[in-house]
């Protein structure tokens, strides 16, 4: 494992954008709707992002909430959003297709990892659904993907630990294997010294109840949790990312 870490902040708002800049992540992973997982962001949305972080913006592509089998339709607003994205100053995708067995869709990655060329792509946690990660991440090496984000097949990284140490060792100098899903201040360290990975995805939210004061009818009942990401929140994971990562340089 290298000390040297990137991080890349999971985002859906403008405000968790201007938290991954202010807190020094290295990337945003750029969607909406993180209550279904993650979809395709507007393409407004796109646009400030990159104007406003002064980072990469990597753009989720996910047309509808469910399972990763597209069809045709579904996969043609893929290959529209791409294009998009990319005229308005995306620098990379994430992505993940299966086939209705949920092994990887290796024709389909490959065509909009093409598509996408020379911006990077990353097949998303998609992957953790395959029936044998070894073999899925031989069928994402084969799509041209230049990263797996992964909690090693997995609810979370925690569960995932000795899974991703094993894919991280066996990608070595082929792909990079970010670690993502569940990965908390908590237990960034504990995750990053078992898998030894190098790279990591996380939204780091934060909740912050709002209450209408002076408000009893039934408006009040709709007003739900916000979400938020402290830039100090961004900076503490990458303190213990990084240091995990020196410490196990330190020990070979």
């Amino acid at each position: 494992m290298s000390s040297t870490i990137t991080f890349e902040l999971c985002a859906e708002t403008l405000q968790a954008c201007r938290a991954a800049r202010e807190g020094g992540a290295n990337r945003i992973e750029l969607c909406s709707a993180l209550s279904e997982d993650g979809l395709t962001p507007s393409h407004a949305l796109i646009r400030e992002a990159v104007k406003l972080s002064g980072l990469p913006v990597y753009i989720l592509l996910r047309p509808r909430a469910g399972g990763f089998v597209y069809s045709e339709e579904e996969f043609a607003l893929m290959r529209e959003d791409l294009l998009h994205a990319r005229s308005l100053g995306a620098q990379g995708f994430a992505i993940g297709a299966l086939h209705a067995d949920a092994t990887v869709d290796i024709e389909r990655t490959r065509e909009l990892v093409e598509l996408a060329f020379p911006l990077e792509v990353t097949f998303h946690r998609a992957f953790d659904l395959t029936p044998a990660v070894d073999q899925a991440l031989e069928d994402v090496i084969a799509t041209g993907c230049r990263r797996v984000l992964t909690s090693g097949g997995k609810n979370d990284v925690v569960a995932g630990a000795a899974n991703l140490a094993e894919l991280v060792e066996r990608s070595r100098g082929r792909i990079d294997v970010a670690a993502g899903g569940g990965l908390r201040l908590g237990n960034a360290a504990e995750v990053a010294k078992i898998t030894r990975a190098s790279h990591f995805h996380g939204s780091v939210r934060r909740r912050s109840d709002r209450v209408a004061a002076q408000r009893e009818d039934v408006l009040a009942s709709a007003i739900l949790s916000d979400f938020f990401v402290d830039p100090d929140d961004v900076r503490a994971i990458l303190r213990s990312l990084r240091a995990a990562g020196e410490d196990a340089a330190n020990t070979g």
